[in-house]
């Protein structure tokens, strides 16, 4: 079982995550001017890269999306870090 650090709760079971999606797809804007098919693409297609990648998932525990950057060959978690904005 792999074990993913979350940046709010430490190292836990990859069981208690989801997948969120590729990170660095940009938003297609503004919305009101996108296709259909460019609103569809950018929600279900994705690279799926083979190594190095970076990607949101969510921790079920504390209901915190992060960041995390792994390789999706060797498993190895590079970084995580937290999605939250600073105040302004």
């Amino acid at each position: 079982m792999q074990r993913f650090p979350c940046p709010f709760c430490g190292l836990r079971d990859e069981t208690e995550f989801h997948y969120g999606g590729e990170a660095g797809n940009d938003r297609p804007e503004p919305a009101a001017e996108v296709s259909d098919q460019g609103w569809a693409e950018y929600l279900h297609i994705e690279t799926n890269p083979k190594g190095r990648s970076r990607e949101i998932w969510v921790h079920m525990t504390c209901g915190e999306f992060f960041l995390l950057e792994r390789d999706t060959v060797t498993h190895e978690v590079f970084a995580s870090e937290s999605l939250r904005r600073a105040a302004p």
